[in-house]
């Protein structure tokens, strides 16, 4: 029974938002209670689609909460991605992205089917590092695929974006990339470490790693919102750690570190996890380099800044208009504030902080403050959440 497709999902769901709605007007005493899951599927992963059973996971998931449940596949990632944004589901079922999403949007971790995997940037041998990828071609599956998540990450942190390549080119398989390769129609690729070693047994001397990711969680991983009633929870946690074959759905074994989602989900939303030219310092660090006479400039806005700020720390806004991207175009921005404060000394240390590693102020103002000849330039990716959950001292209010 292939039921990769659900198309009468979104009326199924409409349906019971008009039934809830009819209930309600009617003066029922309890509302209709149905649950809605989808199946969130890597297009690189057909085949585990086409060997789910909707039907017997339906029931599985109804009987294991005692609710009516609803469930929809998709190998659209992008609109999958929205749902995780907007609490559309009460359970996803998908790759860790959709899970790190999900998880910082009012969800819990069930767990995860498969053991966590490492992603590696791999390159043409005569590219000899991340940087040099500036110009060149790369090979992705689709846009919001793991692999296109970990190829971000990994070119964020040698300060690239996907604007500074010469092509992107998205395909549906990944292992198609390393083909690509050994054809000369693509300079790079991401690939998993295991069919990474694999291939290069096979291929010597063609390609070689450029960036290894860490640890990602692997298979699917079972996410729930959590303001369903603890005792579904728990029965739903326990269907999961032992699905019938029958639903073609695996167990969930495994429960991967809270920190492996979180860095997938800053892939996609975060600043980089460093600067090239700059130094990234933590808040006992800029504490530090304060006591011995630095300066900390908060990139904030001047209503941010009054309300609380950093002890110390001296005010010049980044007016922000660029895109949130490595390849910014900082004369988009507004950051005349830094040429006008008083007695600040480019030979000094000079550090900048705005409101924590989704803030890109911050990271912008230092990329500047270096281009414009300071000589020890520091970043405080964590900003003022970082200090002020290690009560450090703050000022204003």
């Amino acid at each position: 029974m292939n039921t990769y497709k659900n198309p009468q999902a979104p009326r199924t769901r409409h349906h019971i938002r008009l039934a809830a709605l009819l209930c309600w007007g009617l003066g029922c005493s309890a509302a209709l209670a149905q649950l809605t899951a989808i199946v969130a599927v890597e297009p690189t992963a057909r085949k585990a689609a086409h060997s789910i059973l909707r039907t017997a996971a339906e029931s599985g998931l109804a009987k294991a909460s005692g609710q009516p449940v609803a469930l929809a596949t998709s190998d659209d990632l992008a609109d999958v991605m929205r749902a995780t944004r907007s609490a559309g589901y009460d359970i996803f079922i998908g790759p860790a992205q959709v899970a790190a999403s999900a998880l910082q949007r009012g969800y819990e971790l069930v767990g995860a089917t498969h053991k966590s995997d490492k992603y590696l940037l791999v390159g043409l041998v005569q590219i000899d590092a991340v940087p040099a990828m500036k110009g060149r071609r790369l090979y992705l599956p689709q846009q919001d695929s793991i692999y296109t998540y970990m190829a971000r990450g990994m070119l964020n942190e040698a300060g690239l974006s996907f604007q500074d390549l010469r092509a992107v080119q998205y395909e549906k398989f990944p292992q198609a990339g390393l083909t690509a390769l050994t054809l000369g129609s693509t300079d790079a690729t991401v690939v998993r470490e295991d069919d990474w070693a694999e291939w290069a047994a096979a291929h010597p001397g063609t390609a070689r790693v450029l960036a290894t990711s860490q640890p990602v969680p692997g298979g699917f991983s079972v996410v729930v919102k959590k303001d369903l009633p603890a005792d579904a929870r728990n029965r739903l946690a326990q269907w999961f750690g032992a699905t019938p074959a029958s639903t073609g759905l695996p167990p969930v074994t495994l429960r991967p570190e809270a920190n492996e989602y979180r860095r997938v989900a800053e892939l996609g939303l975060f600043t980089p996890t460093s600067l090239p030219g700059v130094s990234r310092i933590t808040a006992r660090e800029a504490q530090t380099l304060l006591a011995q006479g630095a300066t900390l400039v908060d990139t904030r806005t001047e209503k941010e800044f009054k309300t609380k700020r950093i002890r110390g720390a001296v005010f010049a806004a980044y007016v922000e208009k660029s895109l949130k991207d490595v390849a910014f175009n900082a004369a988009q921005d507004d950051f005349q504030a830094l040429d006008k404060l008083p007695k600040l000394d480019k030979a000094q240390p000079v550090i900048f902080a705005c409101n924590g590693a989704e803030c890109w102020k911050s990271y912008k103002a230092a990329k500047v403050a270096a281009a414009k000849g300071f000589k020890s330039v520091y970043w405080l990716r964590g900003g003022l959440p970082e200090w002020d959950a290690m009560g450090l001292p703050t000022e204003g209010g």
